[in-house]
């Protein structure tokens, strides 16, 4: 998983509220178990056409915001099924940061592990803010998870909370496995300890 540290980009502005995980990644595109491809399916019902064009009323199809890599909307973003083809989706399509007044809590969590990082701002600053978005390449969003801000393009600050763990985990670029795996030395250290005591148990390798 890529670290996250200071993200200067392009941020597009999708203003609704309960945008759901059947928005941003259809049931159909479901079958895969790989995180990548899912980025020309994101957001598919509202990107495209019913002839598989695409509307060009729709953000993600303009330039610049076709290239963002960051995200703002309104409440709950990512309710409905607990897909976590959604923050695939998201991250394959080049969005590193959503930011928005809430989110849905699975959908929350799954963004954490897949890299990235959600941002819970108040609803007047997430207007705010896409209205900053809303100048186009000239207004370049940044967020700075280090020191936990969000710098907008006239250089003010909006600061905001994250559990100290996940900031930990973004930072370092680490997954579940990942930090799982910061503990090898001593994972391999008591798989020997336990060979050599219980013999008659069998092995399990981390390899």
């Amino acid at each position: 998983m890529d670290k996250f540290t200071v993200l200067s980009a392009v941020a597009a502005a999708l203003p609704e509220a309960n945008i759901d995980t059947d928005k941003i990644i259809p049931a159909r595109f479901l079958k895969t178990t790989q995180r990548t491809g899912l980025g020309k399916h994101a957001f598919d019902s509202m990107r495209y056409r019913p002839d598989g064009s695409e509307n060009p009323d729709f953000v993600l199809n303009q330039v610049p915001w076709r290239k963002a890599e960051i995200l703002i909307t309104h409440e709950n973003l990512g309710c409905g099924s607990s897909r976590e083809h959604a923050p695939w989706a998201l991250l394959d399509f080049g969005i590193r940061c959503v930011i928005a007044p809430s989110f849905a809590d699975i959908f929350f969590n799954n963004c954490f592990k897949n890299g990235i990082l959600p941002v819970c701002l108040p609803r007047d600053v997430c207007d705010a803010l896409m209205g900053d978005a809303a100048m186009g390449s000239n207004a370049r969003l940044t967020v700075d998870l280090p020191r936990q801000v969000v710098i907008r393009p006239d250089g003010e600050e909006v600061p905001f909370e994250i559990d100290p763990f996940r900031k930990h985990m973004l930072l370092e670029g680490l997954d579940d496995i990942g930090q799982t795996l910061q503990h090898e030395g001593e994972i391999k250290t008591f798989e020997s300890q336990v060979a050599q005591e219980r013999p008659w148990m069998p092995a399990i390798s981390i390899d």
